[in-house]
């Protein structure tokens, strides 16, 4: 096995098929594959480390880097028709792993911890996938898009971020959703520079109507606040953990292939598609949960966090290789247009609705700047904006133990579930 360069219909040397017009295809197996994202993932921290803008807005490496690579790509498709196909079998198990490690974190005796306002959150949230996607169709079909562009344009890449845009796009594509991929990947980084400039001016603004809040004294007491999603930060991993939790995502991996045969083959004369890694996440809550209760397992939770960030990065690393830029040309302007109503709901959302069902308080104002986050980006720039409004305000212990635990479980499964509901529609076909 190894990379290859073809040139369809043409046997000629390199040079005289360029001169032929005739576009060049570069494949890549498993170890080229693996090779590109681990490069991808090198330039995106080194410009995350370099770059003020990207850093400032929690731009994930793999983002970053990736959007470099896409554009020489377009450049080269430009000229002389360069595309690249990479292994799609290594990327689709490295984003069934990232979705397993979601489900493999959920510790329910952990969730019981944040009570009426963590379910009062819950709630707000899943009300507004509704209406994210309900805008997004609405604006695709009123614009003459595809209505399942709608969909990729509202909580796939807004509220579901870069990692369910790469799950989701290529399903949309088999659905007829052309480029679903390319425009999930540009409206999620859209969406996590706009979440993260919103979220503090909304808090801001709602703490300015007469919240009492704790003062800035407050962190002085509470010198170690949470600290949440810090995939660098060092963890203790022994190799039996390590072997343990493999053998986790195994089980899980192996529960949802299970599923998916016996669902699909249950469903295929319906509509209704359940994408595996929906299972993934599912049969990882499954595998953590019973080994927990019933066996008595202590789930190694540094060890699972690792594999999902690695398995995350590299994803979206592969997902970004696959990039093919050129095809948003044409939805540059409808796109900028739902992207634009998309951000002004979530304002008005966190300011009307997210506020006041969390109590119209100090910590509510917080949560809010955490929703606009997540909402719009990703559960990191949640955190961001709640830790630059709490800087200047004072601690908020509410919003700290509520908007993690939704941002990053629960929106996860309740997009996958209402999304999955939203594409068995005849409508959106």
């Amino acid at each position: 096995m190894h990379a290859t360069v073809a040139y369809p219909d043409c046997y000629a040397p390199r040079r005289s098929c360029e001169k032929e017009g005739r576009p060049v295809h570069l494949t890549f197996n498993a170890y080229y594959t693996l090779i590109a994202a681990a490069l991808v993932l090198l330039v995106g921290r080194w410009l995350v480390s370099r770059v003020a803008f990207l850093s400032h807005f929690n731009i994930p490496e793999p983002v970053a880097g990736g959007l470099v690579a896409a554009l020489a790509a377009a450049a080269l498709h430009r000229y002389n028709g360069f595309s690249l196909t990479i292994d799609g079998d290594l990327q689709n198990s490295f984003m069934l792993m990232f979705f397993a490690s979601i489900g493999l974190s959920a510790d329910f005796s952990r969730l019981r911890a944040g009570g009426r306002p963590l379910v009062a959150l819950t709630v707000v949230v899943s009300l507004f996938i509704v209406l994210q996607n309900l805008i997004g169709v609405g604006m695709a079909s009123a614009l003459g898009l595809h209505p399942l562009i709608g969909l990729v344009a509202g909580s796939v890449s807004l509220t579901g971020g870069h990692g369910t845009a790469g799950g989701w796009g290529p399903m949309l594509e088999g659905l007829g959703a052309e480029g679903a991929s390319a425009i999930g990947m540009a409206c999620a980084t859209f969406g996590l520079v706009l979440g993260g400039l919103t979220g503090g001016p909304v808090a801001q603004r709602l703490i300015g109507k007469g919240c009492k809040t704790p003062g800035r004294a407050s962190l002085e007491d509470s010198p170690g606040e949470i600290a949440f999603e810090q995939p660098r930060h060092t963890r203790l991993i022994t190799a039996d953990s390590a072997l343990e939790t493999l053998a986790m995502f195994a089980a899980a991996l192996a529960v949802a292939q299970l599923l998916a045969g016996i669902l699909g083959e249950a469903l295929v004369r319906t509509t209704v598609r359940i994408p595996v890694f929906v299972l993934a996440l599912g049969a990882g809550i499954a595998v953590r949960n019973v080994l927990a209760r019933v066996f008595n397992f202590v789930v190694f939770d540094r060890c699972v966090d690792v594999i999902g960030n690695v398995s995350l990065s590299l994803f979206l690393a592969m997902a970004m290789l696959s990039l093919k830029l050129w095809q948003l040309v044409d939805l540059a302007i409808p796109l900028l247009l739902i992207l634009t109503v998309q951000t002004a709901a979530m304002l008005l959302y966190a300011s009307c609705v997210t506020f006041r069902f969390l109590g119209k308080d100090y910590d509510a104002a917080v949560v809010a700047a955490g929703h606009c986050g997540f909402g719009l980006g990703a559960t990191p720039t949640a955190v961001a904006n709640m830790q630059a409004v709490t800087q200047k305000f004072g601690i908020s212990h509410k919003a700290f133990l509520i908007v993690p635990l939704v941002g990053a479980f629960f929106v996860d499964i309740l997009n996958t579930l209402l999304l999955s509901v939203f594409t068995a529609l005849p409508v959106l076909r």
